[in-house]
């Protein structure tokens, strides 16, 4: 009986150890963790639908995109604090890159790309 209580005792302790352990790791991982979110406007200051807005580490690397809502919005959650940059592209032309746009863990970086005007808008 006591033999079976003391390897009760241990898988307990193991258990609540390794929960603990789960638990510090998944929180140290939340902390590093931000967004960047923001709008994509044209020329003319107007919401831009379904823009396709590219993010990608400083140095170049790993690239992602998103497109814009209805509303002209983007997002793009749980990413690495770090410095990325970003650029919108629509209707054959880029925004400049938003360049070093910094993302802080667990804040939420505000960001608003302007697409130059369309040549069929400059005629």
């Amino acid at each position: 009986m006591k033999r079976a209580f003391g390897v009760f005792a241990v898988l307990v302790v193991a258990g609540l150890t390794t929960l603990a352990l789960g638990v510090s790791v998944q929180a140290q991982f939340a902390r590093g963790l931000g967004a960047v979110e923001g709008m994509v406007l044209d020329a003319q200051g107007k919401a831009v639908t379904n823009a396709s807005v590219t993010i990608q580490t400083s140095d170049g690397l790993h690239p992602h995109a998103t497109h814009t809502d209805a509303s002209g919005h983007f997002e793009f959650t749980r990413w690495d604090a770090g410095q990325y940059d970003l650029r919108a592209y629509s209707n054959g032309v880029f925004s400049e890159w938003a360049k070093r746009t910094v993302i802080r863990p667990k804040k939420t970086t505000e960001l608003t790309l302007r697409l130059p005007p369309t040549q069929s808008a400059e005629k």
